[in-house]
């Protein structure tokens, strides 16, 4: 039985397990994959434990995705632009990292929403692992501009030194954010769940046509919606389709196949609508 896990911490709630048990009924493939609770201070002895009973392959979510790639041997370019990892694989020279951040929101945005982000004036909130592992990928998209705002302007441009493209790029400190005008997209990358408590934001950042886009589910996403509804923004768009995608990109990554996803998001959106009206 070939094993796989999924660090965070607290990570009880993942849906990992459940979306990787699926993945694999689908493909006839027999593993193992449960949710692994890693103290920041434990990560590292935690991987190492995970590896010498066997783990052949994990994801790894917050707080650990910048501590991820430290362990690797190697780096994907993907990682490396973001400085971050979300999915490891076991070689005989020790971990690959990877990160499938990015093109799992971006398969879920162009594929299962219908969006077109080219030429789109994007605003970035947040400048941590999670935001740096999907600016990369928007750029490649072909956004038209790319604003990342922090509550410290010199992480959002320590993201913007850090990354490439040819769209044009600027940071800034959320206080600053009254003077960007409005986006076409805002994406959510903030922790406003987890402790940090929702940033203040101006209404002048939306238009009619504007999308708010958070990369969590769940309450994690429910502060930053909530906000984008009270604006005005009729489409809203939250971080379960990018999960199901950025997973079936780690499984392709560890199984050598692309799983269907569709039927996946479907069982979980059904559901989750199902606990909401209970």
């Amino acid at each position: 039985m070939k094993r796989f896990a999924v660090f965070g911490h607290p990570v009880a709630h993942s849906l990992s397990p459940r979306i990787h048990a699926a993945f694999a009924a689908q493909c006839g493939i027999a593993l193992e994959y449960t949710a692994i609770d890693a103290t920041p201070e434990d990560f590292e002895t935690t991987v190492a434990a995970f590896a010498r009973a066997g783990g052949r392959g994990a994801n790894v979510t917050l707080p650990h995705k910048a501590a991820a790639a430290a362990l690797c041997t190697r780096l994907t370019a993907r990682a490396q632009a973001a400085g971050a990892v979300n999915t490891l694989l076991r070689t005989d020279d020790g971990w690959d990292g990877d990160n499938t951040d990015g093109i799992g929101l971006v398969r879920d945005l162009t594929g299962r929403q219908r969006m077109d982000l080219r030429g789109r004036r994007t605003l970035l909130l947040g400048a941590g692992g999670a935001a740096r592992g999907v600016a990369p990928a928007l750029l490649d998209a072909g956004i038209g501009a790319l604003v990342v705002a922090n509550r410290t302007a010199a992480n959002a441009e320590a993201l913007i030194a850090a990354i490439a493209g040819d769209a044009p790029t600027a940071a800034c400190a959320l206080v600053a954010l009254p003077a960007q005008g409005a986006f076409d997209v805002i994406v959510n990358a903030t922790s406003a769940a987890r402790g940090e408590g929702m940033p203040a934001l101006p209404a002048s950042l939306v238009h009619a046509q504007t999308v708010a886009v958070d990369l969590g589910y769940g309450a994690s996403a429910a502060p930053f919606l909530h906000w984008a509804q009270q604006a005005g923004i009729g489409a809203c768009i939250d971080g379960l389709g990018m999960l199901v995608e950025q997973a079936a990109e780690s499984f392709r990554l560890w199984h050598g196949t692309h799983p269907a996803t569709d039927p996946v998001y479907r069982e979980l959106y059904t559901d989750r609508r199902g606990a909401a009206r209970a």
